[in-house]
């Protein structure tokens, strides 16, 4: 399914980053189901320790559940496992494969989504074709090494150089959420603040009420 430039910026809004780390008997699918029955709107899959043959078959469960939903399913890093999948896209980072070498590879109509922390940084990701972008920290976090965290205006001057959509990561919690109306992106990536939680329904509802406060 091929995704919109409006349907990427809304999808923004509310984007789930999935981590294993706080499973406690439950399977991924079953938690990203709660979180998109809870009002998440785009899903990437994060696996940085496990192997390709588990990564592919976490990748399947996830992706049925996102295809039931009709949300966007993107996998961090990993090209191959994407493709494997069907997902609708992958996200990459600074240090990953080029963003204009994966389109070559990915086609037109994947969403490519790359992290950056400078507007130098934002501007070749969209000179090079990425569909958003992520950007961060907002706040201080433990869940994903980022360094530093960059102020809401920093967060406004890379958002104001681009036209692609930008979602902020990092620290992202409902005591927080709503300072975000500052920094001029279209939505809140969040890990621990949805999957971290012992109901994972009601966490993503929270969010979900208060993302709508800053993006209809």
């Amino acid at each position: 399914m091929k995704f919109s430039r409006e349907q990427i910026r809304s999808a923004m809004r509310l984007y789930a980053v999935t981590d294993r780390a706080w499973l406690r008997g439950r399977t991924l699918g079953q938690m990203v189901e709660d979180c998109l029955k809870g009002g998440a709107t785009f899903v990437q899959l994060r696996e940085k320790e496990a192997g390709d043959r588990e990564f592919l078959q976490v990748a399947r469960e996830v992706k049925a559940v996102t295809d039931r939903y009709g949300v966007p399913l993107v996998i961090d890093d990993n090209l191959t496992i994407a493709q494997a999948v069907d997902a609708d896209g992958v996200h990459i980072g600074q240090t990953d494969l080029p963003c204009d070498l994966a389109r070559k590879i990915l086609g037109p109509d994947k969403i490519i989504g790359v992290s950056t922390k400078t507007i130098a940084q934002a501007r070749e990701a969209e000179a090079q074709g990425a569909d958003y972008l992520g950007t961060g920290a907002a706040f201080f976090t433990t869940t994903k090494q980022i360094d530093g965290t960059m102020s809401m205006a920093e967060m406004k001057a890379l958002c104001e150089s681009v036209s692609i959509p930008v979602v902020a990561i990092g620290g992202i919690h409902p005591e927080n959420l709503l300072e975000l109306e500052a920094s001029g992106v279209d939505g809140a990536a969040v890990v621990s603040a949805i999957f971290a939680q012992d109901d994972v329904l009601a966490a993503t509802r929270e969010l979900d009420e208060l993302t709508r406060r800053l993006w209809k």
